[in-house]
């Protein structure tokens, strides 16, 4: 008797977002435009997170009147190690896989490039190895990231999909004008 295979279970992530986990039936998926995402696993404890990020670097974290650091890659990037860091994860055998960067049609900027090269010069300064990457480009991607097993399925979008374009203009007009969602505890 053969038993059925447990279903995947489907984990969305968006700009500023970031997921972490150890259930081997966990797939993580985006969708990017000029946005990195960083794919990054330790095989041996287990573990693995995306993140997704839609601006290079800050150096206070601050989007407008928001502090929301996970949309700069600097805080994206230290929140997703060090979350695979407290999970058991090392860093010496961090896997790390990189997306996104890509250069819209009617963006009218350069932030995708500025995305892809912050990317890279951040891992090659933290000493992490790039197991895979696709940057840069002209085309949108669809993202799918199994972090227990590394696989990756990646696609491309038609050049003619300008609704990422618009997507990514929209949402960085929104977190302009709302504050960061959530709350915060201090205890001594």
């Amino acid at each position: 008797m053969q038993r059925a295979a447990k279903a995947t279970s489907r984990v969305k992530i968006g700009p500023g977002d970031h997921y972490v986990t150890r259930d081997p039936q966990e797939m993580i998926l985006t969708v990017l435009g000029s946005c990195v995402a960083a794919c990054i696993r330790d095989p041996l404890a287990g573990v693995g997170g995306m993140n997704h990020f839609m601006l290079p670097e800050s150096a206070t974290g601050v989007w407008g009147h928001a502090s929301a650091s996970l949309r700069y890659g600097n805080f994206a990037m230290e929140h997703l190690i060090n979350d695979l860091l407290c999970r058991g994860g090392r860093r010496n055998r961090l896997e790390v896989k990189v997306f996104g960067g890509a250069t819209l049609s009617g963006a009218g900027t350069e932030v995708g490039a500025r995305n892809a090269e912050f990317v890279e010069a951040y891992l090659q300064a933290e000493g992490l190895a790039v197991a895979a990457r696709h940057l840069r480009g002209r085309h949108a991607r669809r993202v799918h990231y199994f972090p227990l097993t590394g696989r990756v399925m990646m696609r491309e979008l038609p050049l003619e999909a300008p609704d990422i374009a618009v997507a990514e203009a929209g949402y960085h007009a929104t977190i302009k004008s709302k504050p960061a969602a959530g709350s915060i505890e201090l205890f001594d």
